[in-house]
């Protein structure tokens, strides 16, 4: 009971906020303040996302299915990569300028080329999801190394790790909370390349549903996938964030 009164009075005033967004739509859609078409009513879209349900799921398992492996393939090569440029100065001197000059280009300025070069659309959507991903991660990674306090790396050397003992004992819980920020950030970005490129050649996956709709002209479908999108996407943020806070609980905050 205690939770359940802490929650209420943490987040009342959130609730209250989304509260008065939804009936916000529903006074602009029942009055037709605005295009009646692209706005139908709240209980229009109650009943799309009624009747759609079971193909709402079915589309986010199949955006699963392409993220989940696409952030497991991006965090193994940046904590790789960026644990190598970190630790190694002359390393990271002659890759850093490449690295971040790859990094300034925007994921859907290369999507036309992934989507002709690869052999498949799971291929090119794979590519641009991991490539979407892996920045933020990465320079958390080399930031968070570099700033590793240096009683913790002489400690190390007294108490004779090396290798893998090292680096699991020492360098990565010490750089987690700059690799953890940089890794919740990067997944922010990769939940919006995998709606782009969903749009764009699949046949399943959640931004693949919400454009299917909206090129119908079936706004009330369009709409009851995108509030379903949203909501699968805050919830998937929710749990890292507090996987995070649980992996980072010996922290101050």
């Amino acid at each position: 009971m205690s939770r359940i009164t802490g929650f209420i009075k943490k987040y009342w005033i959130t609730g209250c906020i989304y509260i008065g967004m939804i009936l916000l739509y529903k006074f602009i859609a029942d009055n037709k303040l605005i295009n009646a078409f692209l706005f139908p009513s709240l209980d229009s879209v109650i009943a799309a996302f009624d009747e759609n349900r079971g193909v709402m799921l079915q589309n986010m398992l199949a955006s699963f299915q392409l993220m989940i492996p696409s952030i497991v393939i991006a965090l193994v090569i940046a904590l790789s990569l960026g644990t190598l440029m970190g630790m190694n100065k002359r390393v990271r001197e002659v890759l850093h300028p490449v690295v971040y000059t790859i990094s300034v280009v925007p994921s859907i300025l290369l999507s036309p080329f992934a989507l002709l070069l690869a052999p498949t659309f799971r291929t090119a959507s794979l590519f641009l999801v991991v490539y979407g991903t892996i920045w933020s991660t990465l320079f958390a990674t080399i930031t968070g190394i570099q700033t590793i306090d240096k009683r913790y790396l002489d400690n190390a050397a007294t108490l004779e790790l090396h290798g893998l003992k090292k680096f699991f004992k020492v360098i990565l819980p010490a750089a987690s909370p700059s690799i953890l920020s940089g890794f919740v950030n990067s997944l922010r970005g990769s939940f919006v390349i995998l709606v782009y490129a969903e749009m764009y050649g699949a046949k399943y996956g959640m931004g693949y549903f919400v454009k299917k709709y909206s090129e119908y002209g079936l706004y009330s479908e369009t709409w009851a996938g995108f509030v379903f999108m949203v909501v699968i996407l805050v919830i998937v943020m929710q749990i890292f964030e507090h996987i995070k806070s649980y992996l980072l609980k010996w922290t101050i905050n």
